[in-house]
């Protein structure tokens, strides 16, 4: 890409654990350049006792090359080089930065463990609304598993985990990812749609894919075909997911904040399978076109108006009954100063955990009561961990509480 085509900004933000209890690191350096000039290193930041970099700005081409379909790439390419101590060294190129969005390149990092560490860089595959990918195979978009016999969950879970394979479904050779669910809907999200674009368009997009993703989940559709995995990166098959990609700031509150959303169809129990596709390179009659999303949610339309635009007016809005791998439900309204009983108290035993790993949190008293130092612990919680800082446990800072304490604490381990 041209250098007078990047006149714009946009911002990355890296966030460095360990693979091992998922605790920060710190003091990880991470050297960035262009993907045109791998050796001219443009920035050198490191990461502080919470694992995070300072936020840095990089060019990026003019924002209008992202709101409509054209010939000119509209996000810039830069390469990490991430080095820590300890721990080996990870290469990611290809990380794709938009004008005016925030870019997280959240790092897994693996202790040393042999003199010669494995050395597998990390390429970031192009943007499924830039390069032709193989289109969506058309499937029924209810599953019909009484005639088929299939074993089904016996109702919508939100999974902690979903296993992801990195290729078509025959592919033995690719690999097999554990990626934490938000995660993945992050990651996709992040590939398939721009970030630039209204918050209702991504909104649409994003129920698009989670009910999608959770018809896979609750069909058990691979495994009832004799398949480790729960869903595929490939887009003829499933949805475009990149392992070590970064995903947008403002698609992550979207998908805090609605993650345990499907789309349903009256009297039927399954999520229903919500196929979509560009709407310009590849026509889809009677899906969601992602180009159209993003023309009607600047007409103004909500995101289940742009939903039933393209799906028809009997489909709603539905919410899992169960969010898995988590130590207790959301207790249905905000927790804020003057909040009292047990939620309050298991909330600050899970921060006081939390902090035994992150030391730029403070340790509270676990008496049930939120007070001021309780809302400051929360404040800097969200802080470290990119929330909007309002000191008020909201549903996204709930199960980001509850995620981060799992991982620390290995209730349950991420592989």
């Amino acid at each position: 890409m041209p250098e007078t085509n990047l006149i714009d900004k946009g911002q990355l933000r890296v966030s460095a654990v360990s693979t091992e209890g998922n605790v920060p690191i710190e003091d990880a350096t991470i050297e960035i350049s262009s993907t045109g000039e791998p050796d001219q290193i443009l920035e050198q930041i490191t990461t502080d006792n919470s694992g995070n970099s300072d936020t840095i700005e990089l060019d990026a081409p003019p924002v209008e090359y992202s709101l409509e379909p054209g010939d000119t790439q509209p996000y810039s390419e830069y390469n990490l080089k991430i080095t820590a101590p300890g721990f080996e060294e990870i290469e990611i190129s290809g990380i794709q930065i938009l004008s005016g969005q925030l870019g997280l390149s959240n790092v897994r990092m693996t202790p040393v463990v042999t003199q010669t560490p494995a050395y597998n860089p990390l390429v970031i595959g192009a943007h499924t609304l830039w390069k032709l990918y193989p289109p969506k195979i058309a499937e029924a978009e209810i599953k019909d598993i009484n005639e088929t016999g299939e074993i089904v969950l016996s109702r919508v879970v939100v999974p902690e985990t979903i296993i992801v394979h990195d290729g078509p479904p025959n592919d033995t050779s690719a690999a097999n990812y554990f990626v934490p669910f938000r995660d993945y809907i992050k990651n996709v999200a992040s590939s398939e749609i721009y970030a630039t674009w209204p918050e209702s368009s991504i909104i649409a997009n994003v129920l698009a894919i989670l009910s999608f993703t959770l018809n896979r989940v609750y069909t058990e559709w691979y495994r009832n075909k004799g398949f480790d995995f729960t869903i595929t990166s490939s887009t003829a098959y499933d949805h475009f997911f990149v392992y070590g990609r970064n995903v947008y700031e403002s698609i992550s509150r979207v998908v805090d904040t609605i993650f345990s959303n499907f789309l349903s169809r009256p009297n039927v129990r399954q999520p229903i399978l919500t196929q979509y596709c560009d709407g310009k390179r590849v026509s889809c009659p009677n899906w969601m076109s992602q180009w159209g999303s993003k023309s009607l949610g600047d007409q103004g339309y909500t995101p289940l108006e742009i939903i039933r635009y393209y799906y028809g007016n009997d489909m709603y809005i539905n919410t899992a009954e169960q969010i898995s791998g988590i130590p207790s439900s959301w207790p249905g309204a905000d927790l804020t100063v003057g909040s009292t009983g047990s939620k309050v108290r298991q909330m600050q035993e899970q921060l006081n955990r939390i902090a035994q790993a992150y030391p730029a949190l403070p340790t509270i008293t676990a008496d049930g009561i939120f007070g001021e130092k309780t809302r400051q612990a929360v404040a800097d919680f969200q802080r470290i961990f990119g929330l909007p800082v309002t000191g008020i446990v909201d549903y996204p800072t709930w199960f980001k509480i509850s995620d981060i304490y799992v991982g620390v604490s290995r209730i349950a381990e991420l592989q």
